[in-house]
């Protein structure tokens, strides 16, 4: 019932296809190429040596950080899993593949229940339900604009990453 999308993620040294297939190890060849494509990363795929069938080395050695995210996304996709628990899925995307990482999230979170573990504002601001803890406990919970009227850790993170945009290092 839960699909995982992880900060770090993992491959094994295998193709790219088998492992989108790790999702579900019956699926078509068409199948994993419509996960990939809805995961963005299907573009990238066609491009390697060997398509699909490209071997990756351990960990995804040979792929970008948001390359092994987005195939993460389509296995998760692949497995279609009603809940998904996305943690800090997004922190590390490099600018060049954030929007491909947040259009594969969106596929992925279509008509799920989704539990994200999130830092980064834009992540979470638009979440139907947001619950802040501390020290492994519940201390602040509701949606953006109700937390940002609060005073408590929301508002103070919220404020704080406002502050940092506008700072400029001078020499």
């Amino acid at each position: 019932n839960f699909s995982f999308v992880f900060q770090s993620v993992y491959l094994f040294a295998d193709t790219i296809e088998n492992n989108i297939k790790f999702g579900r190890q019956d699926a078509s060849h068409e199948e994993v190429v419509e996960a990939a494509k809805k995961a963005c990363c299907h573009d990238f795929i066609s491009k390697l040596p060997n398509g699909y069938n490209t071997v990756i080395g351990e960990g995804g050695a040979t792929l970008s950080g948001g390359e092994k995210q987005r195939i993460s996304i389509a296995r998760a996709i692949m497995k279609d899993a009603p809940i998904v628990i996305l943690d800090e899925a997004t922190a590390n995307v490099d600018p060049e593949n954030e929007k491909e990482l947040m259009d594969a999230v969106d596929a992925l979170t279509k008509e799920k229940t989704i539990i994200m573990i999130a830092h980064r504002l834009k992540t979470v601001r638009h979440a139907d339900q947001i619950v802040v803890v501390d020290k492994g406990r519940i201390v602040q919970q509701g949606i953006h604009e109700q937390l940002m009227k609060q005073e408590g850790i929301y508002k103070r993170f919220v404020d704080a990453r406002q502050q940092a945009v506008s700072w400029k290092l001078v020499h």
